[in-house]
């Protein structure tokens, strides 16, 4: 096959493990900065250029987008779907993944387990938003942040104030969430491919840091998920339409409860926690079902 990694280093772990998986797969893999990529919109015969020239050929694309740049790696995903390239990760399930807000919206209409959630745009309601995730202490989260980036966590009402009237000032989107105590500063990612989840992970942060992500300095071991974790972890995936995700999971007195669910997983802590080989998952994934047009969205939304 020839595939398409949409990355703009391919000095990545993530971006070099996929390349080596690939390549001993026996494929022909090439790593595309997606930023480069110039589109020419014509009816009927869209494309897709690079460096003076025209990328024909390809059999799939893995995309694995910053969420920094997300719209216009949204708009080549798009491109690729209207020609007909088997995309890994779909734009439309990418788009709904990097909104926090839409995200919850989908998991409470599944029926998902998550913290209470609350959102406002108006400031004069705040008194109102922490009332309804609990009281404090509890979570402010910007709608579109990462590994741990824009997430405060509030120990009292004056300080939940303060936080949510800066982040108003900022005009900045943002989630309120219930603090889930009980979890302890861990939480678990789940990489889900397909209908399984095929690594889990549980990380937990260092002290004095209540985020456990692992660019913040958490740490990462295996763990034995239940059958309700794997449940819910594969659920969040499919509500998403992500075909490989990495699903952030907590444990809590009442269940397995979704903090979100990431469309471009890291693979350095996963694959060193579990000594599982997730690339050679997610390429052997992407040999069994790319088609040409298997895109649900074919560029649509």
């Amino acid at each position: 096959m020839k595939i398409a990694i949409l990355s703009r280093n391919r000095r990545l772990y993530s971006t070099r493990r996929l390349i080596e998986a690939a390549e001993q797969r026996g494929h022909e893999v090439h790593v595309l900065d997606f930023l480069k990529c110039y589109m020419d919109i014509t009816p009927s015969h869209p494309s897709i250029w690079y460096k003076g020239t025209k990328l024909e050929g390809y059999d799939a694309i893995i995309p694995r987008i910053g969420a920094s740049v997300t719209h216009y790696g949204l708009a080549v995903i798009r491109q690729f779907e209207m020609m007909g390239v088997y995309c890994l990760t779909e734009s439309v399930a990418l788009g709904r993944s990097r909104d926090k807000l839409r995200a919850m919206q989908l998991f409470s209409r599944k029926g998902l387990g998550m913290p209470s959630t609350s959102f406002a745009y108006q400031v004069h309601n705040t008194k109102d938003l922490i009332k309804l995730v609990g009281g404090a202490p509890l979570v402010v989260k910007l709608c579109e942040g990462t590994q741990g980036r824009g997430v405060v966590l509030a120990e009292t009402a004056k300080a939940a104030e303060s936080v949510i009237e800066a982040f108003r000032e900022l005009r900045a989107e943002f989630l309120v969430q219930e603090f889930i105590k009980e979890a302890g500063g861990s939480d678990i990612r789940a990489l889900v491919i397909g209908t399984k989840v095929v690594a889990a992970m549980q990380r937990t942060a260092m002290d004095g840091e209540f985020r456990s992500n692992l660019h913040r300095g958490g740490s990462a071991q295996l763990i034995k998920l239940t059958p309700s974790e794997r449940a819910t972890a594969v659920k969040a995936a499919q509500t998403m339409g992500l075909n490989v995700a990495g699903v952030d999971l907590l444990r809590s007195s009442r269940g397995p409860l979704l903090m979100e669910v990431n469309s471009s997983p890291g693979l350095e802590g996963i694959e060193g926690a579990t000594q599982k080989d997730v690339a050679g998952f997610i390429i052997k994934y992407v040999e069994e079902n790319a088609k040409p047009h298997k895109t649900r969205t074919r560029g649509k939304g």
